[in-house]
């Protein structure tokens, strides 16, 4: 049965910005590709490069998964009903079915010397259980109980399992959470916003999502901490391409609680991609954290503090 709508109905319809915007199925390799751009003269080049390799293996883990994704419809419409993201990250991160992503990595990353085959040989030998208790802590901020070496790794095959069954997802229909930060699909906080510029989505910011890419819509100039959009300013370092007012990313802070979040602006760069336009401005977090604003977003590729 159809459903006619009044002409007030049809006009809000019409203006009701898309919800959603998935992460494509390249979306690995394309962050491979801008992380490779972006060593270029970047005092971080080699670790940009290493995770652009890391990033490869993330894609293969994408196009040929070491298991299928979860297929519980019924659960994943109960938590959506429920007001609950139906791949909940601090639900499934314990049931260990991302472990085969991490197996999977880890077997397929390749041969490595020094301080990076450390650190996927202590990947290998540790248990599942230490390997879960390291991924609740990295998914929870508990930083100082990860070795910094081994979260690039543990991050990567994490966020290639969410971002598997985030695509995979079928018959569930994401509503907005409680937080304007945290992800409809699975729960994590934002990493970065991204102003998009093409058709449907023109000026519209979406939220990329730390753990499985997906990135939903929140309005313009709120802060998504506190919800206030009184005094924002907006940080950015200009260069030899772009002026301060078109830079291609800019850190929007808020004064009332002193947080900041990465924004992407496509219309200044429409090759950029959040993840690796946040690792490649860490310069920025550290001007930020001079001016006294805290960084609330993670980047699962990189323990804070270190390499």
């Amino acid at each position: 049965m159809s459903t006619l709508l009044e002409p007030g109905q049809i006009e809000a319809a019409a203006s009701t910005p898309p919800f959603l915007h998935l992460p494509p199925n390249n979306l690995f390799t394309l962050r491979a590709q801008r992380l490779e751009q972006l060593a270029a003269g970047n005092p971080l080049a080699d670790y940009l490069r290493l995770l652009a390799g890391l990033c490869q293996v993330q894609q293969s883990l994408l196009d040929q998964p070491p298991v299928a994704a979860p297929s519980d419809i019924e659960r994943q419409r109960l938590c959506v009903e429920h007001g609950l993201p139906p791949l909940a990250a601090d639900s499934l991160v314990r049931e260990g079915r991302w472990l085969a992503y991490l197996q999977a990595l880890l077997q397929r990353y390749p041969a490595s010397h020094g301080a990076v085959a450390d650190a996927v040989a202590v990947l290998q030998r540790a248990a599942d259980e230490q390997r879960k208790l390291w991924a609740i802590a990295l998914l929870t901020g508990q930083y100082s109980l990860v070795p910094a070496a081994l979260v690039p790794f543990l991050g990567a095959a994490l966020q290639a399992a969410w971002s598997h069954w985030l695509l995979s997802l079928q018959g569930v229909e994401l509503k907005a959470a409680d937080s304007l930060c945290q992800c409809p699909a699975c729960g994590s906080p934002a990493m970065a916003g991204v102003i998009r510029h093409r058709g449907k989505y023109n000026g519209l910011r979406y939220l990329v999502c730390s753990l499985c890419a997906c990135e939903w819509h929140v309005v313009r100039v709120k802060c998504v901490y506190c919800e206030q959009s009184k005094d924002l300013k907006y940080f950015s370092f200009e260069d030899d391409r772009h002026a301060s007012a078109k830079a291609p990313l800019q850190a929007e802070c808020c004064p009332g609680c002193n947080a900041y979040l990465k924004h992407i602006y496509l219309e200044n760069d429409a090759d950029a991609e959040a993840l690796s336009a946040d690792l490649a401005s860490l310069a920025l977090d550290m001007r930020l954290d001079q001016e006294g604003f805290q960084r609330l977003a993670p980047n699962l590729l990189l323990a804070p503090g270190g390499e």
